[in-house]
């Protein structure tokens, strides 16, 4: 395993970080990468995250033991055909892609099923490119693999352990239903946040006076809808069947609802808000999920000059980066009253401690 060659189609926020990964743990592996941006390439050279930068797809990914293949979904698909010759036996490919069902297909079509293993890690960022690639980004983050029927068992072994070696954890599913189960989980929830969003700026009046009140749990709930609204009609549109399963699903849902306010079914109502507590509170917190984590804290503050200035003074002294910190004015569901936002989860963690030794009361998510 270690020294493999591993060949990349595309070189952004998560191939960037699948390579530096492989760097880390399989410091002998080789690394080669097309990518259409030249400036990607070359940043990636610089930085050591990759060993060589080919001006195309061509014959030096007959070498690769694994090929990713790391750009939008329609454009994996198109770049099949100018990897087959170059494939050789007992070869993985894969992809990174949100959604499995159509390159199942394409890889169907240019008959290279006995080497495609569709890959998702469900891992991510609000900020894209290979500059804000990071080696930890697959750590304990879910990694669904999707083999066809005709890839070779020992082939699949050999990817989960590949996998595993990254601190990622593999699940194994079929591309149908690792495409109804994100349906649910990731993309119906997107639509909902940017039509919840839209519905409050169509519904407010000429004073603003819903976006004004609308910080706390509802700036958290649509999170979301800050989304890159080009990769989202991407992952519609190659998954549009399932999202319309789950969204007639989710219309009888809040047609029922509407049916139990309208009779003022308090029983029902009270069954709906307990079951998804219930529910909610079983899903585990120990790994990332397909969405995005929010990193943040509270913290009781005291209305004085310079208050904010303090906290993030002594975040900044100690190399800690802030993403948002702002005062929460709406705090009818919230605790304390400074809310702070950061990149990544061990800058939170040092942070709650940090501040918690200048003996300020902390609220952590």
């Amino acid at each position: 395993m270690s020294s493999f060659t591993a060949g990349f189609v595309g070189l952004g926020l998560i191939g960037g970080s699948i390579a530096r990964a492989m760097k880390h743990y399989y410091p002998d592996c080789r690394i080669l990468a097309f990518n259409r941006s030249h400036s990607t390439l070359d940043y990636a050279l610089a930085e050591g995250i990759i060993d060589e930068a080919l001006p195309a797809i061509n014959e030096a990914f007959a070498s690769c033991d694994y090929i990713f293949l790391c750009a939008p979904v329609e454009t994996n698909a198109s770049c099949l055909p100018l990897l087959k010759p170059y494939i050789k036996e007992g070869t993985i490919l894969t992809d990174v892609g949100s959604t499995k069902t159509d390159i199942h297909q394409a890889v169907e079509k240019n008959g290279l099923n006995r080497f495609f293993i569709g890959g998702h890690p469900m891992a991510g960022s609000e900020k894209t490119g290979i500059k804000n690639s990071k080696r930890i980004l697959l750590e304990n983050a879910y990694y669904i693999l999707t083999p066809t029927s005709e890839v070779d068992p020992a082939l699949v072994e050999k990817y989960k352990e590949l996998v595993i070696s990254l601190k990622a954890l593999p699940l194994i599913l079929s591309c149908e239903e690792h495409d109804l189960s994100t349906a649910a989980i990731s993309h119906l929830p997107h639509l909902i946040a940017a039509s919840l969003v839209n519905l409050v700026k169509d519904s407010d009046s000429e004073k603003q006076t819903m976006k004004t009140i609308a910080a706390g749990g509802f700036k958290d709930i649509t999170r979301i809808a800050s989304s890159s609204p080009e990769m989202w009609e991407q992952i519609c549109a190659t998954n549009r069947d399932n999202i319309l399963i789950m969204l007639n699903r989710y219309i009888k849902s809040l047609e029922d609802i509407q049916k139990e306010l309208t009779e003022c079914n308090k029983k029902e109502i009270h069954e709906l808000f307990a079951e998804s507590r219930d529910y909610r509170n079983s899903i585990s917190d120990s790994s990332q999920g397909s969405l995005p984590k929010s990193y943040s804290l509270y913290c009781d503050l005291v209305d004085e000059a310079g208050g904010i200035a303090t906290v993030a003074t002594i975040l900044a002294t100690n190399g800690i980066s802030i993403k948002n910190i702002g005062i929460v004015h709406n705090r009818e569901f919230e605790e304390a009253v400074l809310h702070v936002e950061f990149y990544e989860e061990p800058a939170l963690k040092k942070a709650v401690d940090l501040l918690r030794k200048y003996r300020y009361v902390i609220y952590e998510r």
